[in-house]
């Protein structure tokens, strides 16, 4: 996002506050933003607050003279990596399908030759409409990108299809566009099925503790956002995480490493199988209540059980999905502990990283795709670029 230029067209909606933290993540990788604010857009937030969150000036009209002597509003559309309207309200969609330019917002759109991304945010009968549809059907064919909505609870009260995607969501969506990910109408992946294990585990002690990785599944949900964005039917086994499930991401919650080894059976059959969970390696005989300090005369004893291998697991099963991936988090001798690993575990391909540093639960990863062919090593990245290059990489193979 270094030095790109997004132009942000704000509409009218109760959704438009989301607009503000977009803009501060766009900021936080470096990124310019040019707010243009509608006038329905104004009534949700103010000039003053996207100014300072944009470090830059917000534009709210078109007949601002001194701009406008010099034709400001076509400069402003033409300067831009990306222009985002965010939220595109069902009205502004119908402007635009319409080619109607009777402000601000919509003449710059009118007048661009930069691409256009639209993230929808209505009532959901509004969304259901048949006129929005035709609109949406309009746009996507004059080349503009339209991301789908989110379906949930609505400040309106009902619930469905309409709500704006999360500020994340949004930005992924941005970064590849700008990465030069495939357009969204691209699916390389779609028909193929995709099971993937995030997080830790956590093994109870007894009702108050329990044995655990430092996992915060970034990785593993990356993963998953991404190879959904190429069409994959993404199956995501998830362990005990606080993260928002990625768009058109179908999640499973579990807790234990027994949880997780069922849930991946159960996902089966599979064209690829990607084992990023920090599963623990032991679980206790748990105690059915909290045990005391000082009642044992010192610490308790754990009775530990070793847990199933998942991936060795897979390697195994008479439904062994085609691709098997696992990861490898090692603190030395990263490559060497990862190609034996790849030799006992059976499967295709090993993700190995050295997580001496703040790896996990960090932002970034630089890690190593070890296969039978050899190593390839990756600077490091931000995870979700990490992300999205393995996903292209299974893409590829699968092709």
């Amino acid at each position: 996002m270094n030095g790109k230029r997004i132009l942000l067209v704000i509409g009218g909606g109760i959704a438009a506050y989301k607009s503000c933290e977009l803009i501060r993540l766009i900021r936080k990788a470096g990124g310019d933003v040019t707010c243009v604010l509608t006038r329905s857009g104004a009534e949700f937030v103010t000039p003053m607050t996207l100014a300072a969150l944009s470090e830059a000036e917000v534009y709210t009209s078109l007949w601002d003279l001194k701009n406008e002597t010099e034709m400001g509003h076509i400069q402003l559309s033409r300067e831009a990596d990306l222009i985002v309207v965010c939220p595109a309200t069902a009205d502004l969609m119908a402007k635009m399908a319409a080619g109607i330019a009777d402000d601000l917002a919509t003449t710059l759109l009118l007048a661009t030759d930069t691409q256009v991304m639209a993230v929808p945010a209505m009532n959901v009968r509004m969304w259901e409409h048949e006129a929005t549809k035709r609109n949406v059907a309009q746009l996507r064919t004059d080349g503009v990108i339209v991301l789908n909505p989110d379906e949930g609870a609505m400040a309106c009260g009902e619930y469905g299809e309409g709500r704006l995607p999360e500020p994340e969501a949004v930005f992924a969506e941005i970064e590849d566009r700008l990465s030069g990910a495939s357009p969204e109408h691209s699916q390389p992946l779609l028909g193929k099925r995709v099971v993937i294990t995030a997080g830790p585990t956590h093994e109870p002690i007894d009702p108050v503790r329990y044995i655990a990785n430092r996992s915060s599944g970034r990785q593993g949900f990356a993963i998953a956002g991404a190879l959904a964005r190429l069409g994959a039917a993404v199956s995501l086994i998830s362990g005990p995480v606080s993260l928002e499930t990625p768009r058109g991401v179908k999640r499973v919650d579990v807790e234990t490493a027994l949880e997780m080894e069922a849930a991946v059976n159960k996902a089966l059959p599979a064209d690829v199988a990607i084992l990023v969970a920090a599963v623990a390696d032991w679980r206790a005989e748990a105690s059915p209540r909290k045990i005391k300090k000082g009642e044992t005369g010192g610490p308790p004893e754990l009775n530990l059980t070793e847990n199933p291998d998942i991936l060795a697991g897979l390697a195994a099963h008479d439904q062994r999905p085609g691709l098997l991936i696992g990861f490898a988090a090692e603190t030395d001798k990263v490559v060497g502990h990862a190609k034996a690993k790849l030799d006992r575990k059976g499967c295709d391909w090993i993700i190995a990283n050295d997580v001496s540093g703040d790896v996990m639960g960090g932002t970034n990863n630089s890690v190593h795709v070890i296969t039978a062919q050899g190593v390839e090593s990756w600077e490091q990245l931000p995870k979700r670029e990490v992300a999205r290059r393995l996903a292209e990489r299974i893409a590829e193979t699968l092709a």
